[in-house]
């Protein structure tokens, strides 16, 4: 007698693939370009903050224009037009604007909002979220910056020769800028308060370190000296007025202060809103 033997229908285990079940690793520097691009949409889609941002700085040094168009070095301006003095200054100027009191309050309305502690959630690297802030911030101070030099130049200004220094001067203060900002939005307590924290702050400190005009006080310049604004504002003045080049002392100033900055963060730094 014949025994049948049903086949088999035994088959080896399927191994899952691992590149299957596991997630795909996003490139670090893809996805900071995502996240620049992120920030510039958001931007330039909101047309009165973009505005905004770039008219002020046109129509201040459009004003100065008109009323020191054709004037003639003076001691009140250390020996320069007025143009000549308010052209970097107020460059300057919209670069702390763009880089610290613009991304201080934002920071604290996306917290208020719960923005940062959805993003927080994601596999997204706080560093590549942050650095994609500084980068749109440097390139938004750039557009800025070439405005005031536009019309600078229309009022007979001449513009600096060391591209390469105005360029590092512009980057280092606005990354310190923006390291400052995001320690003051650490200190927030709340988006409502976030305007008047950053101008308490801000406001002094453009007053004394001469961007409204010239302060020739030794002992307030002394202190300004030591303070991130006047700095800046100085090595700017150097670059348009002296054909200087690279201002290392303003720059390691600046660059302490961005360090001062981004410890404040670091520790202080939160993700979810605060507690009322």
């Amino acid at each position: 007698m014949t025994t049948l033997i049903p086949p088999t229908t035994e088959t080896a285990p399927v191994v899952p693939s691992a590149r299957a079940d596991a997630p795909r690793e996003r490139n670090p520097l893809a996805l900071l370009g995502h996240q620049i691009r992120y920030e510039q949409l958001s931007f330039w889609r909101n047309p009165q903050s973009m505005v905004f941002t770039f008219v002020l700085p046109i129509v201040i040094i459009g004003i100065f224009g008109a009323v020191f168009s054709g004037s003639e070095g003076q001691d009140f301006f250390f020996g320069l037009t007025g143009m000549q003095y308010y052209t970097p200054v107020i460059a300057a100027v919209s670069v702390l604007g763009a880089c610290y009191g613009q991304l201080a309050i934002v920071l604290a309305m996306r917290r208020q909002t719960g923005v940062l502690k959805r993003l927080h959630a994601t596999p997204l690297p706080a560093w590549v979220y942050f650095a994609g802030l500084l980068v749109h911030c440097v390139v938004v101070s750039i557009v800025d910056v070439a405005l005031v030099f536009g019309i600078g130049a229309l009022y007979g200004v001449d513009l600096p020769t060391h591209w390469g220094a105005v360029l590092l001067t512009l980057v280092l203060g606005a990354a310190s800028f923006c390291a400052l900002g995001v320690g003051v939005a650490s200190l927030i307590k709340n988006s409502e308060a976030a305007p008047a924290v950053v101008q308490f702050i801000q406001f002094p400190l453009v007053f004394i370190s001469g961007s409204y005009f010239p302060i020739h006080a030794e002992l307030l310049n002394t202190i300004a000296g030591l303070l991130p604004v006047k700095p800046f504002n100085d090595a700017m003045l150097a670059l348009f007025t002296q054909d200087a080049g690279f201002q290392w002392r303003d720059l390691a100033v600046l660059a302490g202060w961005g360090v001062i900055g981004a410890l404040i963060a670091v520790r202080s730094f939160r993700w979810d809103p605060r507690p009322e």
